[in-house]
């Protein structure tokens, strides 16, 4: 996928996605803690969980992105070519 420079040069839709994901890893790192698992599958469950939410929301957030860039668009839309009508 190529985006404009525009577009991709903000880092804060990226930042957003690494903050949701690290708080769900974390929120699942804590709970797996108060259940009686083994150190290596609390961690494995965690980052499991991170890569998940965090892959899932940078597709949405790429699409977005993608979707709603106007930065390319060198025309605005052209009037509709059918003549107006009087109404009355």
């Amino acid at each position: 996928m190529k985006f404009c420079s525009e577009c991709y040069r903000s880092p804060l839709p990226f930042a957003l996605v690494l903050l949701i994901a690290s708080i769900a890893g974390f929120l699942t790192w804590l709970t797996l803690g108060l259940s009686s698992y083994e150190p290596l599958l609390r961690i494995g469950g965690s980052v499991a969980v991170f890569l998940a939410v965090g892959g899932t929301l940078l597709h949405y957030v790429l699409s977005c992105i993608r979707r709603h860039c106007q930065h390319r668009q060198r025309f605005a839309r052209a009037p509709s070519g059918r003549p107006a009508t009087p109404r009355g």
